[in-house]
């Protein structure tokens, strides 16, 4: 079989399951494990299919819906890890800092350098990890979402009310200038949308594959953040006055 012609079943496949794995793939196709990842691998990078850990879900997948934190956890994770490095140097002493639930801003936490910070997150697993290193945690009562494990609804918006964040950093699902900033879930939207008004300074973390992307539920105006993506954002944004690339990191240096 060409290799084209595999590929085309490939997409065919994992468009009309919804998903599939490597393994099943691997069985579909009678290909070996090592062709099946190298096919969407190329699939992936030419956005035709939305490559996870251990398989790939349909491209629209990362706009109609959430994706388990687990498996958006292993995507574009260089990028990822460079953006919030770079966020996390704009943490200062004596901050008060909302940190929104998600893959990228789970990455600030190993480049803090502050002491005296007081962070507020609605993320289970960023202020284990923030109480763990010893800063001051304010965490939000609410409803646990189970795929971004966030905690959402009225009672979580009531609570961050009595704050005021001298910086807040949020995760998107989507970013288009008409659009803005988008989530598949009104819920998290509507938790995102305060926890911006309540900031000083607004900072949206995302990869470059965010752009271009809508979710269902607009949750900030394009203008109303700084955004800061990777040395892949698309020609169209780069010149944008609130967007800041940053620079690709060295390959050669291991993670």
């Amino acid at each position: 079989m060409l290799t084209e012609e595999r590929r085309n079943l490939i997409l065919k496949l994992v468009d009309s399951r919804g998903g599939m794995t490597v393994q099943e793939l691997m069985q579909e196709l009678a290909s070996s494990e090592s062709t099946i990842r190298r096919d969407l691998t190329d699939l992936g990078r030419r956005g035709l299919v939305l490559k996870v850990h251990g398989g790939a879900l349909p491209a629209s997948s990362g706009v109609t819906a959430d994706i388990p934190v687990q498996e958006r956890g292993v995507l574009h994770r260089t990028e990822k890890k460079a953006i919030a490095a770079y966020a996390a140097d704009l943490i200062e002493e004596e901050d008060v800092v909302y940190i929104d639930a998600g893959t990228t801003t789970s990455f600030i936490m190993e480049h803090l350098k502050t002491r005296n910070t007081v962070f507020v997150t609605n993320a289970i697993a960023h202020a284990r990890q923030l109480t763990e290193m010893g800063y001051h945690v304010y965490m939000p009562c609410g409803l646990v979402k189970i795929r971004t494990e966030a905690l959402v609804g009225a009672d979580t918006c009531n609570y961050l009310k009595g704050f005021h964040f001298t910086k807040g950093f949020f995760g998107t699902n989507g970013i288009t200038r008409q659009q803005g900033f988008t989530t598949p879930d009104r819920e998290e939207a509507a938790v995102k949308r305060l926890a911006m008004e309540h900031s000083g300074q607004v900072f949206i973390v995302s990869d470059s594959s965010k752009f271009g992307r809508v979710s269902s539920v607009t949750f900030g105006e394009f203008e109303n953040a700084r955004i800061i993506t990777d040395w892949n954002v698309p020609a169209g944004y780069k010149n944008s006055s609130n967007i800041i690339v940053i620079e690709e990191p060295d390959r050669t240096i291991p993670e």
